[in-house]
């Protein structure tokens, strides 16, 4: 009787302690406040949303839509776009143009930037300044500044007048001073991106490589400028995205003969009123542009760009 009662009891306690762990676990006290922030987020967060929405998703799915509907259901106009040689020599000298401008800022802005973030405090900061205000004058300004220098009337031609030597050459309206004007305004994202990464690098490393044994070309040859190499991508990625749409500076500047893609965008709606063909130019030109940011954000990342 007693070994029954005993196992009468334990079953009730294991069927106690049974039943208390099968009861539903109480909701967190911190439930609703999650709901609540939930709803904040969504609140802060829609006017951004409403905002591409309405001036970045539609426009760009209307362009897209009028690239194969204008003039008929097709895809012609992009069939036109690569067969025809005049467009595709816009293109190609699209490209060629913006690798030379991201070439040229990158050999003019790296030895700024180095000495930039090797220098002292007060150096560094007047070459900021004199960097910075070149960044936040307009580029319009500066186009036609270029316009200025390179006239007729301009500083160049009283050089000339002033040395003796002629008539100065023509380079206003040349494709020399439509990159000219690309250089000097793309130069300072340049000059940014590298260095945000050049500030970076510790002064220790190239130290210790002088300590032991490497020459200072040796030690920025190994150390400094593999260090740096993510800048020069950043910088390069960022002017050669920009230039890949420039329009005022070269239709300023530059000749009809040295049209870029934006040129022809412009030239096909206000002259030729061809909706559509200048639809799916744009839509060529953003692809191009999502392709080399997608490759770019494969390697590097882009969180890397902005430093």
């Amino acid at each position: 009787m007693k070994r029954e009662a005993r196992e009468g009891s334990i079953a009730n306690i294991a069927q106690a302690v049974g039943g208390g762990l099968m009861k539903p676990s109480p909701q967190p006290a911190f439930a609703p406040r999650r709901s609540g922030e939930a709803v904040t987020i969504g609140l802060l967060v829609a006017p951004a949303t409403l905002y591409l929405l309405a001036l970045f998703i539609v426009p760009i799915g209307y362009i897209l839509l009028l690239s194969v509907t204008d003039p008929a259901l097709s895809l012609g106009n992009y069939r036109r776009l690569f067969t025809v040689p005049l467009y595709t020599n816009v293109m190609l000298h699209t490209f060629k143009v913006s690798f030379i401008v991201t070439l040229s800022c990158l050999a003019l802005g790296y030895p700024l930037a180095y000495v930039m973030a090797r220098s002292n405090d007060w150096v560094s900061v007047v070459f900021l300044v004199a960097v910075g205000i070149s960044f936040w004058t307009g580029f319009v300004v500066r186009t036609y500044a270029w316009l200025v220098i390179l006239g007729n009337k301009g500083p160049l031609s009283a050089f000339y007048a002033f040395a003796g030597l002629g008539r100065p050459p023509q380079i206003l309206f040349t494709s020399f001073s439509s990159t000219l004007g690309m250089i000097h305004i793309l130069l300072p994202y340049m000059v940014f991106a590298l260095y945000g990464v050049m500030r970076k690098i510790d002064p220790a490393y190239l130290r210790a490589a002088e300590s032991l044994g490497a020459s200072p070309l040796h030690a920025f040859r190994r150390v400094f400028l593999p260090l740096s190499l993510p800048g020069v991508v950043n910088g390069g990625v960022l002017v050669f995205t920009i230039c890949l749409g420039f329009y005022i500076t070269p239709i300023l500047l530059g000749t009809p003969r040295d049209m870029m893609i934006s040129q022809l965008v412009n030239q096909q709606i206000e002259d030729l009123l061809a909706w559509g063909f200048a639809s799916a130019i744009a839509t060529t030109l953003l692809a191009m542009t999502l392709i080399l940011l997608a490759v770019y954000n494969r390697f590097a990342g882009l969180d890397r760009l902005w430093g």
